[in-house]
């Protein structure tokens, strides 16, 4: 595989920014100071300035995925597939619209039947091809974009969760904004009407409550709405999804970093979510009320962050995560620890290799508590990650990662559930 993509190479490529010290946000979150738009101003004034056809661009990745768990209840679920996607996006016509659109496809491999569950293929491990984002976007001044079509979207609650194969993708309206940046104060707002979404390992865009996990025939959409602002080390935000009849979202979220020393720094962020049901309840059939807290501080000292995490979760039942991932930070590679009741830590210590460009490791610890509910028991699980993502030279680009986790939890049998996987990104422009 190493030789294929070493011969596919281009001069270029859209590998992710790396740096000497590795983040703490698990895969397939979406932080809210990230949320809404480009990682920076200079990004959104860049692609602000493209220009039509001249500069439309063409990207392609492959993605090769091995997956094996063995779970509580001594069940597996196995696959390998390879695929990847190819997309375009064109510059600006007369300055105001650009359009943009993304295929995807995940083929089988290797797939017993009866080990599904993998969501690296569909249902029944079978391979499937889907045009994923399909839209248009307005630019209605240097601050604001309008979208409308199928396309990607990054928040908290709501995002690609692109932790298999294919991410999922919505299909929506959104209206985003960044103001100030570069240096100043700078706020990042977002909001819309989210109608559908393309689950991760699927090929059809299904109603916003089904996913939520509504009855068959029940259509509702999401309304989203929600800024972050942003001045040097600080910054806080907050974001809220509507969904009329089936579920309520508020999340919210303070950070601070303060700087010692000329490479280092203490991280200190907290965050809070509550999940209700709405109007005739036709999630559940009755009223629910959920919420989690959690606070996390992080020394980062050159090459290494060292994170301590802590979570609460109260109310009358679980928390979900109905549209993306969890963002709690205790949230890892298999469980949430978001149960009623469920209190959890963390400790987590990573390294950025500086001998060797792009290499990155983690290892984790979470300890959760008893959950309210008596048919549930105590978990904690253990995590190790191993990452390259060079950033220069013939394999910008890729991406080779190599997780593996160890759950168990405190039931009469002491059942325990592994999971390892393997996977090798590389994308590039055409």
């Amino acid at each position: 595989m190493l030789v294929v993509l070493w011969a596919m190479a281009p001069g270029t490529g859209t590998a992710q920014q790396t740096d000497a010290t590795p983040s703490s946000t698990e895969s397939g979150q979406s932080p809210l100071d990230e949320s809404f738009a480009p990682a920076t101003r200079a990004d959104w004034v860049r692609e602000m300035r493209r220009k039509a056809w001249e500069d439309t661009r063409f990207d392609a990745e492959i993605r090769t995925y091995d997956f094996d768990r063995d779970r509580y209840d001594s069940r597996e679920s196995e696959a390998w597939a390879i695929g990847g996607s190819v997309a375009l996006k064109t510059g600006y016509f007369r300055e105001r619209f650009a359009f943009g659109a993304t295929g995807y496809t995940s083929q089988k491999l290797r797939g017993p039947e009866d080990k599904d569950g993998t969501t690296l293929l569909a249902p029944g491990q079978q391979g499937y091809t889907v045009l994923g984002e399909l839209y248009g976007e307005l630019l209605l001044n240097e601050y604001m974009r309008l979208g409308v079509g199928r396309r990607g979207l990054d928040t908290p609650y709501l995002n690609g969760n692109d932790t298999r194969m294919t991410p999922n993708t919505f299909e929506a309206i959104t209206l985003r904004g960044l103001y100030g940046g570069d240096g100043k104060a700078e706020w990042r707002t977002g909001g819309g009407y989210i109608d559908e979404i393309k689950p991760r390992n699927a090929d059809e865009f299904v109603s916003m409550a089904s996913a939520a996990g509504a009855p068959d025939g029940i259509s509702r959409g999401v309304y989203v709405g929600g800024g972050n602002y942003k001045n040097g080390d600080f910054s806080m935000g907050a974001i809220d999804y509507y969904s009329e009849d089936i579920i309520n979202i508020f999340y919210s979220e303070v950070k601070y970093a303060l700087p010692f020393g000329d490479n280092s720094r203490l991280q200190l962020a907290l965050q809070y979510s509550d999940q209700r049901s709405t109007g005739d309840n036709l999630l559940r059939g009755a009223d629910f009320a959920a919420n989690q807290w959690g606070s996390k501080a992080e020394i980062a000292a050159g090459g290494a962050l060292i994170s301590v995490a802590y979570t609460s979760a109260g109310g009358n039942t679980d928390m979900q995560a109905p549209w993306s991932g969890h963002p709690g930070y205790t949230s890892v590679q298999m469980e949430d620890f978001f149960r009623n009741g469920e209190n959890a830590w963390m400790l987590r210590a990573a390294y950025g290799f500086e001998s060797v460009k792009g290499l990155s490791m983690y290892g984790l610890w979470v300890d959760g508590s008893n959950p309210q509910d008596p048919g549930q028991f105590a978990k904690e699980e253990y995590d190790f990650n191993l990452q390259w993502t060079p950033d220069t030279g013939p394999l910008k680009g890729l991406v080779m990662r190599l997780r593996y986790a160890h759950a168990s939890q405190d039931d009469p049998a002491n059942s325990e559930q592994d999971e390892l996987r393997l996977m090798i990104f590389y994308g590039g422009k055409l």
